[in-house]
């Protein structure tokens, strides 16, 4: 790991990280999205024989009800009990955010509100390149089921014998996801916005993924709604000289575990900096601070995905991070609690968009309509208003449209 200064060039780049955005990938992948959308099934298959090295019939693109219940026979003993402790942790915490549709009235009549509804078809999208991702299916799965979602389709790439890994299916079964289809990469992503004669398109597509998955989601939002475009995960430590080190080098080397994963210790203690430095061979970095309040500064100038505040009275310092996608409070809240069984979803925004992005919520799955009833009386008090507006817009027949309304 190197240390840098705050003033140093390199913290820049640590501030300025972007996606990738390689003119050649946007174009591959454009043109498989096209494939897809103009020759639907018969694309999937012939780009699943080509990256999976699978061959499939278009009968066979979905996952049947005797391969997932097969499933049960080929996972550990003890897998489906750990399993319902998990869920229902992220189950609680998302019943605590649900939002129901409300109404408000005026002394004049005027009735105001938001109704609530849940998404009709979604998609989630599951990695299963170098290892399955088996806890971002209960981590995407459960706050959409909360939320009302009525049907949803999820899509993860089959292995080299054309099987998706057992664990994936159980907890799919387990969640009740309604369709599991055998495909990956971005013509899965494409599947999903289009559709095709096998896969009904949805209406919005969540999960991560590879570059290709990664730009095939920014390329098809707004024909769908996508959850983000995340990039490498990574963590910022917020540590001093009373930290434990080997928490800390424990962390860094979990992190490490992720391809291109990010991990920066920040830390205003120089005996800390040069012990961790001496323990971790991690391409990351080590940011010398002042004082904590620096500390913090730098961390919301960095907005990273992951934050865990390492020191005696971690509420305090974590009161004054406001760009992050999830903080963990002290040292017995290790990122991977958070990963895997706390509750919170581990879906987070990366490369800075915690400035201006959510981690994964129910309200994802669900959108707003405006309620608007006025009765005369109201319409009346507001027409003066609506008039100096309308005139100053140069739209008569708006006001027109009023002023027959109180003839």
């Amino acid at each position: 790991m190197k240390i840098i200064r705050p003033n140093s060039k390199k913290i820049e780049k640590i501030y300025n990280r972007q996606f990738i955005k390689a003119k050649r990938l946007q174009e591959r992948v454009r043109q498989i999205i096209e494939d897809v959308r103009i020759f639907g099934d018969e694309a999937l298959i012939r780009y699943t024989k080509k990256f999976d090295g699978v061959k499939l019939m278009p009968r066979q693109l979905k996952v049947s009800q005797i391969e997932i219940s097969g499933a049960y026979q080929n996972i550990t003993p003890h897998f489906v009990s750990d399993l319902k402790v998990i869920i229902e942790n992220v189950s609680r915490f998302y019943r605590k955010t649900l939002r129901k549709s409300w109404r408000m009235k005026d002394e004049e009549g005027a009735v105001l509100g938001e109704n609530y509804t849940p998404l009709e078809r979604v998609g989630v999208y599951i990695p299963a390149g170098t290892a399955p991702l088996v806890s971002t299916v209960y981590m995407t799965v459960i706050p959409a089921k909360i939320a009302g979602v009525k049907k949803i389709a999820l899509v993860s790439p089959p292995d080299k014998n054309g099987n998706i890994n057992p664990h994936i299916l159980v907890v799919a079964d387990l969640l009740k996801v309604d369709e599991i289809y055998r495909l990956g990469g971005a013509q899965a992503i494409a599947a999903l916005a289009f559709g095709t004669k096998t896969i009904p398109k949805v209406d919005k597509i969540i999960g991560p993924g590879n570059m290709y998955v990664t730009e095939a989601k920014r390329q098809v939002f707004g024909y769908v709604d996508i959850d983000m475009v995340a990039g490498p995960t990574e963590l910022v430590i917020i540590a001093n000289r009373y930290t434990e080190p080997r928490f800390i080098v424990a962390d860094i080397k979990a992190q490490a575990e992720h391809r291109q994963g990010l991990a920066i210790l920040v830390t205003n203690s120089k005996g800390l900096a040069r012990e961790v430095k001496s323990q971790v061979d991690h391409n990351g970095f080590i940011i010398l601070t002042k004082n904590l309040q620096e500390a913090v500064d730098i961390t919301n100038r960095i907005a990273p995905e992951h934050v865990e505040v390492l020191i005696k009275n971690p509420q305090r310092i974590a009161r004054l991070i406001k760009n992050a996608g999830a903080i963990f409070l002290g040292p017995y809240s290790p990122t991977a609690v958070g990963d895997y069984v706390a509750g919170p979803s581990h879906v987070l925004p990366t490369c800075g968009t915690a400035r201006f992005f959510s981690g994964l919520s129910v309200l994802d799955f669900r959108k707003s309509t405006h309620i608007i009833g006025y009765s005369k009386r109201a319409l009346e008090k507001m027409r003066l208003p609506l008039e100096k507006v309308a005139g100053i817009e140069g739209l008569g027949k708006h006001l027109d449209s009023v002023k027959i309304r109180l003839e």
